[in-house]
């Protein structure tokens, strides 16, 4: 008797214990702002064939199904569900919020660019528009001296009262990416480009499929803890049907072992 069974249940544990990480990520979550949950996806591994279908069963029949031993599962990686969270009104001159599709870019240090739906955004000591860790908010927006009065319209256009007058500082512009579910997390709440997203193209908030600039709002994050709980259970109860595999398999072995 072998111990292939075992073997299988043990590829679902490991399976179901990744699956129970990325739903603690979602939870732990849930109120960071602009976050996006995570939903992991499985595979089978490679089956076995003992018969295929089709073959010579006589010398004039054929085998209408074949005979496939599957052996486990595994997780085939983790999808980004980037639907929109809810806006919460902050009253912040410069709290944005993206309502559409798209992304603020900024600098990280190296020179890397990155990119965030959380607009928590700040003014440095320069004037310069940053995030919270300080990185500039790119292409960059300088707010001078004595400015009163930020405005940051639905297109991104920033205005601001200097001496009385109105004066137009720049405009903050949105990226979009031929296959935003490729871009790679890389903490603290942003996102960096990779072969599979394709390259950045930055272009004007709420213009070619782009979602518009709310001011004065942020994006929370479209975790749902209900939802998330009950994947929760479920992965809580299959883990407890592959452990229980493992222990039954035991006990056909120790039966074989001490009956036989």
């Amino acid at each position: 008797m072998t111990t292939a069974a075992m073997h299988i249940a043990r590829t679902g544990l490991d399976a179901q214990d990744t699956r129970m990480r990325v739903i603690s990520n979602n939870l732990a979550n849930v109120n960071t702002t602009g976050f996006k949950r995570d939903r992991a996806a499985f595979e089978t591994l490679s089956y076995q064939v003992v018969t295929a279908a089709g073959a010579n069963s006589t010398s004039e029949t054929k085998y209408a199904t074949g005979l496939n031993l599957g052996t486990g599962v595994r997780v085939q990686g983790t999808a980004r569900i980037d639907t929109q969270g809810s806006m919460n009104q902050t009253g912040g001159a410069l709290d944005l919020a993206l309502d559409g599709d798209g992304y603020f870019q900024v600098q990280m240090p190296g020179g890397q660019l990155g990119y965030t739906r959380a607009g928590n955004f700040s003014r440095s000591p320069e004037g310069l528009l940053t995030t919270s860790e300080g990185y500039q908010v790119m292409p960059g927006i300088s707010v001078p001296e004595g400015a009163t009065q930020i405005t940051i319209g639905g297109d991104g256009t920033v205005s601001a009262t200097i001496g009385g007058q109105t004066s137009q500082l720049g405009q903050i512009q949105v990226a979009s990416f031929p296959n935003a579910a490729g871009l790679q997390s890389a903490g603290d709440n942003y996102l960096t480009e990779t072969a599979s997203s394709g390259a950045a193209n930055l272009g004007v908030a709420g213009q070619d499929g782009r979602g518009q600039v709310r001011q004065g709002m942020l994006e929370a994050s479209n975790v749902n803890v209900v939802e998330e709980l009950v994947d929760m259970i479920e992965t809580q109860r299959a883990y407890e049907v592959n452990s229980k595999m493992i222990s039954a398999t035991d006990d056909m072995l120790k039966y074989v072992n001490q009956n036989l």
